[in-house]
């Protein structure tokens, strides 16, 4: 039995990665707050804290904005995540 991969065609819409403009949680910085991570939205370019950060910028800011595609903002990992559809894709 072959097993079937499902699509996402917001990670196959990415055409040109939008890399992070700076290594920080804007969100986090105006608060005072810190981050764990950082993830650079795909749509508009915003970097801001991962999940396992305390105030989870990026999900909100996907759920919210309805950009569902981040990447990995951390030098070397080359991941796009689909808040949608949680699947992950390698870039």
């Amino acid at each position: 039995m072959a097993l079937k991969m499902k699509k996402c065609e917001h990670l196959e819409a990415v055409s040109q990665i939008k890399q992070p403009d700076t290594h920080e949680c804007e969100f986090c910085v105006k608060t005072g707050d810190t981050w764990v991570h950082l993830r650079t939205c795909q749509t508009c370019g915003i970097t801001l804290c991962c999940d396992s950060s305390p105030n989870r910028h990026a999900n909100k800011h996907a759920h919210l904005k309805g950009h569902p595609v981040i990447i990995s903002a951390k030098p070397n990992e080359k991941w796009m995540w689909c808040y949608e559809h949680k699947l992950i894709a390698r870039y």
